[in-house]
């Protein structure tokens, strides 16, 4: 069984995330979009608030699981199972800060692999930094937010 790890903090999950997910599902037969969790970063929505996000927006695909974790990302995967982890590119910034943590965690990891998924132009732009911003600002998050999630966003 070919299981991915789709890491990250969600905080909020956007159509970028939720674009690479869709995109990755033909290419595994389970993919787990796991929130890290790090007590040294503060979050603008809660641990339980992301994760029933992360529910709701795939709620209607049985090959989406959620799951939650603290530590090493290849710790969480040897755990699960998985071999791969899914991440996704929008710019080369993020292909150099991603290749280098993707060839750190292929040595630390027992040979896990990354597979990188390059952002489609209209998400490209879109990162969970600058929507918390609007979220904050109180401006317009639906172009950025999934449609089943846009109503618990704007509760903040």
């Amino acid at each position: 069984m070919k299981i991915a790890v789709f890491p990250g903090s969600f905080d909020p999950i956007t159509k970028g995330h939720v674009d690479l997910v869709n995109r990755a599902i033909p290419l595994f037969d389970k993919i787990i979009v796991a929130v890290g969790v790090n007590s040294q970063k503060k979050y603008l929505f809660s641990l339980d608030q992301r994760l029933e996000m992360l529910e709701k927006v795939f709620a209607d695909d049985d090959t989406v699981h959620v799951g939650q974790f603290e530590g090493l990302t290849v710790n969480y995967c040897k755990a699960e199972g998985a071999r791969y982890l899914l991440r996704g590119l929008r710019n080369a910034s993020d292909f150099d800060y991603e290749k280098t943590i993707s060839q750190l965690n292929h040595i630390i990891g027992d040979e896990i692999e990354t597979v990188f998924l390059i952002s489609k132009p209209e998400y490209s732009h879109i990162s969970s930094t600058i929507v918390r911003e609007i979220i904050k600002g109180k401006g317009n998050i639906e172009p950025f937010i999934p449609e089943e999630i846009q109503g618990d966003v704007n509760l903040i």
